[in-house]
């Protein structure tokens, strides 16, 4: 009869308090709600440009308390900074190769180069976000563009680290040609969307003319690759 009624007293102790989920979940939350506020400043830039990123407009966008961009960021500009490095196009794009291929330089030839290039075209084209923060950096001196420009300068570093030693042979100045190649694909990309008007005749908002940008990122790539003697 003991034992039965101590079984029975076992039975009916409430379970100990779940702390660790209890934090996890709150981690969980504050995880998503950073993520909902970065987001926010893309819908800021796009509705209202660069003069609307208050930590009102953005919290507003985000449906949270404008008391949260110093809680999670520590101000208005680390937040725009964040959202900035996560739309940066190179610096997600050497982070994707940054795996076998940096370990392994060798092994990076012009059809990876130009797999790059045409994804930083692709991207470019489609983000309209993106599009908008180039034209800020373009026309705007501000210290958290100055710090992703210079940023971006030290990631691609990288890669032409890794590409640079296959041209030492050669008179070819790569950076110089890689230069004007990545800028004519920001010019004609940012002139098309924002004006709407052709390039060089050339009207990519058609998808003739942006095929034929297309071709010739490859064609550009592979040319330099062969004029080097380099077979990779």
């Amino acid at each position: 009869m003991g034992r039965k009624k101590k079984a029975e007293i076992e039975n009916t102790a409430q379970p100990p308090p779940k702390v660790r989920k209890e934090a996890s979940g709150r981690l969980r939350d504050k995880s998503r709600t950073k993520a909902r506020m970065i987001a926010a400043v893309g819908k800021v830039i796009q509705k209202k440009g660069y003069p609307g990123l208050s930590a009102s407009n953005i919290a507003l966008a985000a449906g949270v308390d404008k008391k949260l961009v110093w809680t999670y960021f520590g101000g208005v500009d680390n937040l725009i900074e964040e959202y900035i490095h996560q739309k940066d196009f190179w610096k997600s794009a050497l982070k994707s190769i940054s795996g076998d291929l940096l370990k392994h330089p060798e092994t990076i030839g012009k059809k990876e180069i130009e797999n790059i290039l045409q994804s930083q075209f692709d991207t470019l084209y489609k983000d309209k976000a993106l599009q908008k923060i180039i034209h800020w950096e373009l026309g705007e001196e501000k210290k958290v563009l100055r710090e992703v420009a210079d940023k971006r300068e030290e990631i691609s570093e990288q890669l032409f680290a890794a590409i640079l030693p296959d041209f030492t042979h050669t008179t070819l100045d790569l950076r110089a040609r890689l230069a004007i190649l990545i800028g004519g694909i920001y010019y004609v990309t940012l002139h098309a969307k924002s004006s709407g008007r052709l390039f060089c005749g050339i009207d990519i908002n058609e998808e003739e003319g942006k095929e034929q940008i297309k071709r010739e990122i490859q064609n550009t790539v592979f040319e330099l690759y062969e004029k080097a003697g380099i077979e990779k």
